[in-house]
């Protein structure tokens, strides 16, 4: 029994990670874009010092267009749980329910650059626990802001187990079809969660703040990474698909840099 089956099938929904590269008029057009081009959420990254803070950008964003908006992903190791949850009930609130919450450990030593103390794993996963739990304090009876969680160990993923709506798992670029299949694979199935996936590069396009930008998309295609997708939509759609049917992945997260490209994917597959 192959994972859609063992799941359930979700619909296909599609994400788009859209920070602010140019000036602000040209990423309200983009943003406008993405929304007209069928995309269901858009994301901002969380790095702090080189882009607005995420709460005023999504803020606007949803303002600009009818679409849901999202953290992709808060990290933990430079937020504190009661003012990162307010920030995202307030969110869920201004956005009259657009908002879903994404909140990872963060990368490793990004505290350190950044002149913070360092945070250890086991911390990350407390502030991450933390903060799922103010949330559903703030959010009452009457509101439930979607949790989507970032996963890489077995610890994560068990905690994502209690408290997500969806997961988004955090794949080494070297990872081959079978390495990554095996682990979503591993995932308990005990609730109904939303499977997602972060796509580094679309063809030879790598997005900005999704991965390194010298990253080496020949290796990735040799080594069948599942980091990267066709440009071509055709070979993108049957890709994506053959991804729900073999894995159970639902939802796909690019940068904003290919949103036109796999436009007529969007346009193929979303909600169905």
């Amino acid at each position: 029994m192959n994972d859609q089956a063992r799941r359930g099938a979700r619909p296909f929904r599609f994400g788009v990670v859209a920070p602010i590269t140019s000036d602000v008029a040209a990423w309200r057009d983009r943003v406008r874009r993405i929304a007209d081009s069928g995309y269901s959420t858009l994301l901002m990254p969380d790095v702090p010092t080189w882009q607005p803070s995420i709460g005023p950008t999504l803020a606007t964003a949803a303002a600009i267009a009818d679409l849901r908006v999202g953290s992709w992903v808060y990290a933990a190791a430079l937020r504190e749980p009661w003012s990162t949850a307010w920030e995202a009930h307030s969110l869920s609130v201004l956005t009259e329910g657009r908002f879903e919450m994404g909140i990872g450990a963060g990368r490793p030593g990004i505290e350190v650059e950044l002149g913070l103390p360092a945070v250890s794993a086991a911390e990350r996963r407390a502030r991450m626990r933390e903060t799922v739990a103010a949330l559903r304090k703030f959010d009452g009876p009457d509101l439930h802001t979607p949790v989507v969680m970032a996963v890489s160990g077995p610890k994560s993923q068990a905690l994502a187990v209690e408290v997500a709506d969806a997961v988004t798992f955090v794949l080494a670029t070297d990872d081959d079809r079978t390495e990554t299949t095996n682990r979503v694979r591993d995932f308990p199935d005990d609730r109904d969660i939303e499977l997602g996936q972060h796509i580094a590069a679309v063809g030879d396009v790598v997005a900005p703040f999704m991965a390194a930008p010298n990253l080496d998309t020949g290796a990735l295609r040799a080594a069948d990474s599942l980091v990267i997708l066709p440009s071509d939509p055709a070979a993108a759609a049957e890709e994506i698909q053959r991804r729900r049917e073999e894995i159970g992945f639902s939802y796909f997260v690019i940068g904003a840099n290919s949103a036109d490209t796999l436009a007529p994917v969007v346009s193929q597959l979303a909600g169905k």
